[in-house]
């Protein structure tokens, strides 16, 4: 997760081994930990709260999809550490089933790949910036990973299960063919 690599998004079980790791190798490096409450992730506009609040988004934020893209590939050095976040959210077993994982897990992976892609921001013109790290956990403790990905599943984006994790990444073929 210190790294611009995919998956950008992961579901696993809560006490995994890795997601400790890789979340204090982040911090080391001087990225930041963001930590959220699932249950506070209800639907769009309660999930963009819960991210404007946890990591300070500025007081214009839309409060939708796009806004929440458009906030996570803006973030500046004091939210980053200069080198990028990790959003883990606790409890991510009550999404299971929501109507709005789908569309909630593609904006994210749209959001990260967009901030690790240092060639050229969304209007086509060149970066001024370093790569910025996003990564989001999604800690489950009842539920298994693989649960997750047909509520997932769509062409936008690649999922793979496999070791009791399920990742998430932008379809490249489709969003840069």
């Amino acid at each position: 997760m210190s790294r611009p690599v995919t998956p950008w998004v992961v579901f696993g079980p809560s006490e995994a081994a890795e997601f400790r790791e890789q979340t204090a190798a982040l911090e080391a490096a001087g990225g930041r930990a963001y930590h959220l409450d699932a249950r506070d992730l209800s639907d769009m506009v309660s999930t963009c709260d819960a991210f404007a609040a946890a990591i300070g988004f500025p007081g214009y934020f839309g409060r939708n999809w796009d806004a929440l893209v458009d906030c996570l590939d803006d973030l500046h050095p004091q939210d980053t550490g200069g080198v990028g976040i990790v959003v883990v959210v606790r409890g991510a077993d009550v999404l299971l089933g929501a109507e709005h994982l789908r569309v909630f897990i593609t904006m994210l992976c749209l959001a990260a790949d967009r901030a690790n892609n240092t060639e050229v921001d969304p209007d086509g013109d060149p970066r001024e910036r370093p790569v910025v790290v996003e990564h989001f956990l999604f800690l489950l403790d009842h539920v298994e990973a693989e649960a997750f990905a047909p509520g997932i599943v769509h062409p936008d984006v690649v999922v793979e299960v496999g070791g009791g994790f399920l990742t998430v990444a932008l379809d490249l073929a489709v969003w840069r063919p």
